[in-house]
This record gives structure tokens, sequence and C-alpha cells, in this order.
């Protein structure tokens, strides 16, 4: 039997280690290959429509400042429809527009979107939906901020300035949204002062600004409300409220500058909203509850810019206040009277957050509304 010689043996392994490096160069150029050959995956649309103008402060514009940073953050493709107000019809087309053109989420924020298209979201089942109201729908799924817990310190702050005991509240439209935040709102003055007054005063839509003024100006002199907030989509009532020389809460923004009576504003994170919705969305679990909410508890919500005219003590009980909120205190539990005497929530009950966002079709016991 022969055997090698030393050289011959080097030559083999030689032979052998130029093979395997060959071996590896070819694997490599056909890996280059096959990734230059695939195109790139597509970057996330997201389609966003709202009701006002995106430029508009308030809650247009921090709704689109909100979703643009989310987006950014996540690298997802932003594609807006804004001016599209509601039950003109405008919200559907706006659907069909941003499906189209290849939309995978399509964020509502509008509360009569919902119904406008219900039966228009079975049309795009690849398509998922979220709303800042009910009703939800196998894709799509009712979607927000617990803004009432905001809504709720605010009250207790207004009780605890107010020298008439009388409240103004400019408000929108009696929807689920608008009367919880106002019976929250109520609830959080009567848990300082058993005794305040709130006293709505409804403009019919969300953007009319002479309209707001003038109410809040009635709220004022034939009320004798000496603290005004509102929900509406601008500032309007608060600053109609400082021209009287009169105290106000703002809205969803920052107290406008050269106001002289901003007691706080009430400032939602809609960036965190919005991030936590793609987040979700690209898990495939965005649609698999029917309605989800994000509150104080995730930086979502606050109640922020206290004037120096509010006291330590009132301070250290906002502090409080929201650390039972964190701690997940329920504002709706019983017992809950409506202003009609009617039993709303039981002792010892609480009131469902699927309640909450589609059957508040009442106002606390407490509330009147401006004739």
């Amino acid at each position: 039997m022969s055997t090698r010689t030393a050289a011959e043996k080097r030559i083999f392994w030689r032979r052998v280690r130029l093979a395997f490096f060959a071996l590896l160069a070819l694997l490599f150029v056909a890996a280059v290959f096959r990734l230059s050959a695939e195109p790139e995956a597509a970057p996330l649309k997201v389609g966003f429509i709202i009701s006002g103008d995106v430029r508009d402060p308030g809650w247009n514009a921090s709704h689109y400042e909100g979703v643009r940073a989310a987006c950014d953050a996540l690298g997802a493709e932003l594609l807006v429809r804004d001016r599209v107000h509601e039950n003109t019809g405008a919200c559907p087309a706006a659907v069909r527009e941003l499906a189209e053109e290849g939309c995978g989420l399509i964020l509502l924020t509008s509360f009569g979107y919902p119904a406008e298209i219900r039966n228009l979201v079975g049309q795009y089942p690849n398509v998922s939906f979220a709303a800042t109201s009910g009703p939800s729908s196998t894709n799509m799924t009712a979607y927000f901020i617990r803004v009432y817990q905001a809504r709720y310190l605010a009250g207790a702050l207004a009780a605890m300035r107010t020298r008439s005991g009388v409240i103004g509240y400019v408000a929108a439209k009696p929807n689920a949204e608008v009367n919880r935040g106002v019976n929250a709102f109520a609830l959080g003055a009567q848990r300082m002062n058993p005794n305040a007054k709130v006293v709505v005063a409804w403009t019919g839509g969300w953007e009319n600004p002479a309209r707001e003024a003038e109410l809040a100006k009635r709220l004022i002199r034939e009320k004798g409300a000496d603290i005004i907030t509102y929900h509406q989509d601008g500032a309007a009532a608060a600053e109609a409220a400082d021209r009287l020389g009169v105290d106000s809460i703002v809205y969803n923004a920052p107290i406008p500058e050269g106001m002289t009576h901003g007691l706080a504003a009430i400032r939602c994170g809609w960036n965190v909203y919005y991030g936590d919705i793609l987040r979700r969305y690209m898990k495939g679990e965005l649609n698999a509850v029917r309605n989800h909410w994000i509150g104080i508890d995730r930086n979502a919500v606050s109640i922020t810019e206290l004037s120096p005219e509010i006291t330590p003590n009132m301070r250290s009980t906002l502090e409080a206040l929201q650390y039972e909120l964190v701690m997940d205190k329920l504002i709706f539990e019983g017992p809950i009277h409506d202003n009609q005497g009617v039993l709303r929530c039981g002792e010892g009950e609480a009131i469902s957050d699927d309640s909450l966002q589609e059957k508040i079709d009442w106002l606390l016991q407490g509330v009147t509304s401006l004739d």
C-alpha cells in the first residue's frame, strides 16, 4: 500500500482550502445577487382623515403633529386627508381613495366617521381601521385616549378655584365622547365641592369660533360662571373668557400666547397614542379588541401649565388625584345618578369601557344646559 509524501499532503490540503474558499465566494455572490434581485419591502402606508385643517391649533394640529411624529419614528408613509367634514359623504370618499392608494392602516379622527363608513369597511378586509369612537367591526377598532381622566382633574381644579360655584362648559354635540368628558369633569368638581354646578352650552358643531365665544360670554353674564372650559376644536371660548377677565381651562393645546387667565391646559400625547396604534398594527393585534384605550399611566394625557394662581395646596391635591388615576382608580363608579334622577351606576359597580365609548347619552346630576 502506497503512502503520500509530505509534499503531496501539502498539495492536497492546499487544493481543499482553495475549493472551500471558492465555494464560499460562490455562495457570497449568489447571496448578493439574490438580495439585489429582490425588491425592498415597501414602507407601511398610513391614511389619516380629520375634519379640520391640520394647520389649525387645537384638535387638528395636535393630532397631525402626533401622527406625523409616530410615522416618522417607525418609518411609515403618511397620507393625509383633512377638511373632511362629517355627514357630507367626504369621509367614505376619502376612505376609498386611501385604500386604493395602498394604505394598510386608516386612522379616523372624528366622532361621526365610523357610523358613516360602517357598511364600507367590509369591502376592504385587508385594511385595518382605528377610530376615535365606536361602533367597531371586524377590522375597525375604537381606539382612544382616556381624555376624561384629565377632564376629571380639570373639574377638581375648577371646583377648588371657583368663587361662584358655577363653571361654564362650551361643548360641541351631546354624543358619547363629549358627554363622558362633561360628566368626568363634573365628577371631579363634585369630588372637591358637592354643590359645584356645571352649565353646558351647546354649539352644535366642532368649529364655530364666533358661536363658541358668544356662548362663553352668556355663561359668564347670565349664569355667573367664573371659570370656562370647552370641548371644541379651537380655543375661542377660552379666549372670550380671557377678554372678560375670567379664568379658563384650555383643551388639547397649549395656553395661547398672551392669555392672562389660563388656569391650566388639558394636553394629549397624540404621538404616544399613534405610536401605540402603529406598533399594535405591525404586530397584527390592532383589531383584536372592540375598544382600546390608553391613559394617564402612559403619559397619553395630562393637565399641565398650571397657573401661578394655583396654590400649593391645590397642586398637592391634584397630584394626589392624579396618583389615584395612575393606580387605576375608576372615575365612573357608583352610585351615579343623572340629572333626571335616574340611577346610571349602582353602588359597587362601574361603567364599562364599551358603554363609555358608545352609550353615554345622559348628563350627570348637577349638570344643566344653557337655555
